[in-house]
């Protein structure tokens, strides 16, 4: 290699050396904090007390069962809507209730107890309530009830239902001996989101 070359090669090499060396020593302030976030999810948790309604023996066309239940919010978030899905069997005793629904003979009736005088919130057969989407029974029954509040944190409402069984003025023997398994389903629905 030639002098001029390497005189060349040299003056490059020192060059690129104090522009690594010059780049690393300028100084400056700086700070670093660490900040630590919790997200806690709150919770639902809708109690309905009793469990078991109705338990009734030896029911007749014209006979009618009032029950009281309270529905409970136990959780840390506030329900807006409550869901109510119906459900049941009918246990057809003698075999000969054919194309009749001991269901279509159960009438529903939703009450408010004001002053122990029983408003009607809303009335239907178990058949009738059985075909409605859970949100129409909020609509129908649960919003009339519970206002635009819903059911908040820690806090409870007493529901009065009234059961009846219809006297139509026709011939019911077919429903002699049978029963009916009601099971209802009821679903807790948050309120809307909101910035925190």
């Amino acid at each position: 290699m030639s002098i001029k070359k390497s005189l060349i090669m040299g003056v490059a090499s020192a060059a690129l050396g104090l522009s690594l060396v010059g780049g690393g020593t300028y100084a400056y302030f700086s700070d670093t904090e660490v900040t630590s976030n919790t997200f806690a999810a709150g919770t639902l948790d809708l109690a309905a007390n009793p469990t078991t309604i109705v338990d009734v023996d030896s029911l007749k066309p014209g006979d009618s069962v009032t029950r009281t239940f309270n529905l409970e919010n136990n959780g840390t978030l506030d329900i807006e809507h409550v869901l109510l899905d119906t459900a049941y069997k009918v246990n057809d005793a003698g075999g000969d209730n054919g194309s009749e629904d001991f269901g279509k003979h159960i009438e529903v009736e939703f009450l408010y107890n004001i002053n122990n005088l029983h408003e009607v919130i809303y009335k239907t057969t178990l058949a009738d309530l059985k075909k409605m989407t859970p949100e129409a029974v909020d609509q129908h029954v649960f919003y009339p009830w519970l206002g635009e509040k819903g059911l908040p944190s820690g806090s409870s409402h007493e529901l009065l239902v009234k059961f009846n069984f219809v006297d139509n003025g026709k011939d019911q023997n077919v429903f002699q001996g049978d029963s009916l398994a009601l099971e209802w389903t009821f679903e807790a629905r948050q309120t809307d989101g909101e910035v925190k």
